[in-house]
C-alpha cells in the first residue's frame, strides 16, 4: 500500500535521486544526464516536479517551455531555446523509480503537472514516447499526432499533444 505521497517542485538536494530514477528508467542512450537534470531544476523549477514518499523521491516529471510546435530539436533537451513564458510545456521525462511502479504515481504526478500547466496558462503540452505508451498518454487526453522526426537514443517516437485552451 502506498503511504502519502507529496507532489511538489524540485530542488537542487533532489538532483542524485532524480538521476538515479531517470537512469533506472531509460537505457543509456535515451537518460537525462545529472547535468542536464541539474539545469532543468536551475533553469525552470516550474516545470520540474517530484513525487515523494515518507521522505524519498520516487518520482519526476520535468518539462522546458516554448512556443514551437516542433519538439525534436535536440539542444532542447539542455533547455537552449527555453522560453518561460512559451505557450507550450515540453515533457522530457515522466518516470517513477521501479520499486515504486505499478503504484499510480506517475498519473498522480501527470495530473499534478496538467493543473499546474493550466495554472501557469500554458496553451498546450508535447511530450513524445515510445508507441506502447500511446494509449497510456491517451487516457489523459493527449493526442497522438504520429510518428516524430526524433531519433533520440536511436528510437522511433510519437508526438503528441495535450490541448489546455478551451
Amino acid at each position: 500500500m502506498l503511504k502519502a505521497l507529496t507532489i511538489r517542485h524540485a530542488d537542487m538536494d533532489d538532483l542524485t535521486a532524480c538521476h538515479t530514477i531517470e537512469a533506472n528508467c531509460f537505457p543509456p542512450s535515451e537518460a537525462a544526464w545529472a547535468s542536464s537534470l541539474r539545469n532543468r531544476i536551475e533553469q525552470y523549477p516550474d516545470g520540474f516536479l517530484v513525487a515523494e514518499c515518507e521522505g524519498r523521491v520516487v518520482g519526476q516529471v520535468n518539462s522546458g517551455s516554448t512556443n514551437k510546435d516542433d519538439i525534436t530539436d535536440e539542444e532542447f533537451k539542455q533547455l537552449i531555446g527555453h522560453d518561460p513564458e512559451g505557450r507550450n510545456l515540453v515533457i522530457f521525462s515522466l518516470s517513477v523509480h521501479p520499486d515504486f511502479q505499478r503504484r499510480g504515481i506517475a498519473g498522480k504526478l501527470l495530473a499534478n503537472f496538467i493543473g499546474h500547466a493550466r495554472d501557469l496558462g500554458k496553451a498546450a503540452i508535447k511530450l513524445l514516447c515510445k508507441e506502447p505508451l500511446v494509449p497510456y498518454y491517451a487516457r489523459f487526453g493527449f493526442a497522438d499526432d504520429g510518428l516524430s522526426s526524433s531519433s533520440h537514443g536511436g528510437a522511433v517516437w510519437h508526438a503528441m499533444t495535450l490541448e489546455l485552451e478551451d
